[in-house]
């Protein structure tokens, strides 16, 4: 079991995460470690567990941590490591953070939430909402043998309907947008998303809607476009009313252009290598991710992640019909690697008994995860500031608590 959960988890982790390599060590980080949370009952989360996975903190994979396991098997609470390496103080439990890639979790749900009052259907392309956001084709046009299907030498890139489920199962087809070069040179600077999905939309199709599962930022931009479309209002908006205020997350917030995190909080560092070829951990809070948008733009924080998990999952946000599509694997083209993503979340088989629904998000400085059993008996949110938020490896405290909370046995 132990195996086979960490083999698991270590995949789904990782998924679309890339960037730096994991950290050295920190040379300078203050001697102090703080950690909390209750012992709990035999058939419970496992608190000795969990205060092992995240006691030691800061060390050179993280510098906090901050942990809510519940559901109707029980709840455990627990944080660790500092506030920031300058004054070494307590770790705030009650910290925000940059969600990340969480964020297509609320932007799903509006999506479901809009097709449940018909306003969506999502067996339309998304050309029928948005027929100027693609180039307009020469019927006569055939295909041709250039960089996508479709898409000939001089030829405007050639899209078949990108059905609206598409978007929200990773399967439309479309490739990722430009971003800067040097991300954290231009970390206070503001890159339209909308200059993204153009950028992506240019390069053409990589495949025909359906056929292959990529994990991508892009088609949840396009996602939140859409529903900016069908509703005339912003997306920020629309999640604001629709999910933030009524569950009372009040921790949670898009902060658009603005670059610092609003509210108590800890630092968030993290590992860069220098021009003589060493590391430093460089702080990293401040940060404008408006190109994010509706795929990781989103301020939240593990005790907001908890109440968004369990009300989703218990139904309290999209209606059942519609929920259906998250726990709905599609169907891909013969030959390619299965589908491991419904709507937004991510099946991940621990063993034969266990199977829980995830979502990972990662942005430079914080890394976090919310996931479930499909019955709501264990739930998890977590956010570690790690060193590596961004790196192609798995973070070997957000595996200690993964394996620490979700394992029933």
């Amino acid at each position: 079991m132990q195996f086979r959960a960490r083999t698991a988890l270590a995949a789904a982790l990782v998924l679309g995460l890339t960037g730096a390599a994991t950290a050295p060590a920190l040379a300078h980080a203050p001697a102090a470690q703080h950690a909390t949370g209750d012992p709990a009952p035999d058939g419970r989360p496992n608190g000795k567990a969990l205060r092992e996975a995240i006691k030691g903190l800061p060390n050179a994979d993280a510098t906090a941590a901050l942990v809510r396991v519940g559901g109707s098997d029980g709840t455990w609470r627990g944080s660790s490591g500092v506030h920031d390496l300058v004054t070494g103080r307590k770790a705030d439990p009650h910290g925000r953070f940059r969600a990340g890639s969480t964020t297509k979790i609320v932007t799903a749900a509006v999506a479901l939430q809009l097709a449940a009052e018909g306003k969506l259907d999502l067996d339309k392309p998304v050309q029928h909402y948005m027929p100027d956001l693609f180039p307009k084709q020469n019927p006569k046009q055939g295909p041709g043998s250039g960089q996508g299907p479709g898409q000939g030498l001089g030829q405007k890139p050639k899209f078949k309907p990108i059905p609206v489920r598409s978007l929200l199962n990773y399967t439309s087809g479309l490739r990722s947008g430009d971003g800067f070069d040097d991300e954290y040179a231009h970390r206070y600077d503001t890159l339209d998303y909308r200059k993204v999905v153009a950028s992506a939309i240019s390069k053409g199709p990589e495949h025909d809607p359906g056929d292959e599962q990529h994990y991508r930022n892009i088609g949840y931009t396009v996602l939140g476009m859409l529903i900016e479309k069908v509703t005339g209002d912003t997306y920020a908006h629309q999640a604001a009313q629709r999910v933030f205020k009524p569950l009372r997350m009040r921790d949670t917030y898009f902060p658009g252009a603005d670059p610092r995190i609003h509210g108590p909080h800890n630092r968030g560092y993290q590992s860069m290598k220098q021009p003589d070829g060493s590391t430093r951990l460089v702080d990293v809070t401040e940060w404008n991710q408006s190109d994010r948008f509706a795929a990781g733009d989103m301020i939240s924080s593990t005790a907001d992640l908890e109440v968004f998990t369990q009300a989703l999952f218990g139904g309290e946000v999209v209606p059942r019909a519609q929920l259906k599509e998250m726990f709905t694997l599609p169907e891909l083209a013969p030959g390619v690697p299965d589908a491991v993503f419904g709507a937004g979340l991510q099946r991940m088989e621990l063993d034969d008994d266990t199977v829980v629904w995830l979502k990972t998000g990662a942005r430079y400085g914080y890394s976090n995860m919310i996931a479930s059993t499909e019955n709501g008996s264990r739930s998890l949110a977590y956010s570690v500031n790690a060193t590596d938020a961004k790196g192609t490896g798995m973070n070997p405290v957000a595996e200690r608590i993964a394996l620490a909370a979700l394992s029933q046995g």
